[in-house]
């Protein structure tokens, strides 16, 4: 049998193939989370251009209509944009493993009515705030279980769970809103400092802590490896069922924070499912540089996603537009983002 040359021997494979690895053969540890972190490059990239076009989006509101930069409108942007913030955090992670989390605005209205009874009847807002925020993970964790261990696809399972928990909302209510809320917690939604209110103080510190997480953790990091090659995560040993379970509970986690900061702001819990706050937490995402196949993106993307979203629906009314185009803008914005993710990977393909 002939052996193999010196140079032979110690020639070691590529650490980035080209290629795809055919079925059963994965890269190990270093090659996933090679691929996860050229892909967290990306989404650096996209950012910075969502960073750009806010920018510009500003300029050019601040020339259509002198209340655009005032104190009084840009806290009302902020605290607007708080809620979907909050929300797009979630699905942020869910989106980085190739997921997506459909139930969001209905844990939203369940989580609120049922944490804002118990504030009412307990007269506790520390209480009402606690059970908000375990109603939103519970319902995400289920999420995550009818994901693992029934082996549903997360479209369905976070539809089906949009639908319980919407009938469960409106069920445990009777269809009515829950009013009475403590002064004091309406206060908080209410005031801020200068121009940032207290929302957005939340939401941005959840921002900084989840973006630090994504980059600089090893958890972080297995959430992108996860969505860049699933089969190439498990054979370097990523224990797919937990992350998948945390990021769902997470994503409720969130929505229940959500919920919280929303009935801070309108003084009120309402049962009926939030359906534009979910098409807005997507939207974010993908719009800040998250790809709807997984394993790309960054929070503080998201974040500037949320801010261009807002930022429209605001210029759009100071100009008088309707709010039909408004949704309309919205759509075609998220269209043209995948439009562009689409055309990015076909690119990456044959190159």
């Amino acid at each position: 049998m002939a052996t193999p040359s010196r140079g032979t021997a110690l020639r070691r494979p590529p650490l980035w193939p080209q290629k795809q690895p055919p079925p059963g053969q994965g890269r190990g540890e270093a090659g996933a989370f090679a691929s996860a972190a050229r892909a967290r490059l990306r989404g650096v990239v996209n950012g910075l251009s969502v960073a750009g076009g806010l920018i510009l989006l500003c300029i050019v509101f601040s020339i259509a209509s002198p209340y655009f930069f005032t104190t009084t409108n840009i806290y009302r942007i902020f605290q607007q944009v708080a809620v979907a913030a909050a929300l797009a955090i979630g699905q942020s992670f869910v989106i980085f493993t190739g997921g997506i989390d459909l139930s969001q605005g209905a844990v939203v209205a369940f989580s609120a009515v049922v944490g804002t009874t118990v504030m009412v009847d307990q007269h506790s807002i520390a209480l009402g705030v606690l059970v908000t925020l375990a109603v939103g993970a519970g319902v995400g964790l289920a999420n995550g279980l009818l994901i693992t261990v029934g082996k549903l696809v997360p479209f369905i399972a976070t539809l089906a769970m949009l639908g319980v928990a919407s009938g469960t909302g409106l069920l445990f209510t009777g269809g009515q809103p829950v009013f009475n809320i403590p002064g004091s917690f309406y206060a908080f939604g209410s005031n801020g400092l200068w121009v940032f209110p207290y929302l957005i103080m939340v939401s941005a510190g959840v921002a900084i802590v989840c973006q630090l997480y994504s980059t600089m953790t090893r958890g972080g990091r297995y959430v992108f490896a996860l969505g860049s090659n699933e089969r190439a995560a498990a054979i370097a040993g990523i224990r797919i069922r937990r992350v998948l379970l945390g990021v769902y509970a997470f994503s409720g986690l969130m929505a229940g924070l959500g919920a919280v900061l929303q009935v801070a702001y309108v003084d009120s819990a309402q049962p009926s499912s939030n359906t534009d706050l979910l098409l807005e937490a997507i939207a974010a995402v993908v719009i800040g540089g998250g790809s709807l196949y997984g394993g790309e993106g960054m929070v503080w993307g998201t974040i500037m996603g949320t801010l261009l979203i807002g930022v429209l629906y605001n210029g759009t009314e100071l100009l008088n537009i309707s709010s039909y185009i408004q949704t309309i803008l919205l759509g075609g914005a998220v269209v043209l983002a995948v439009l562009i993710d689409n055309w990015r990977r076909k690119a990456r393909v044959t190159t």
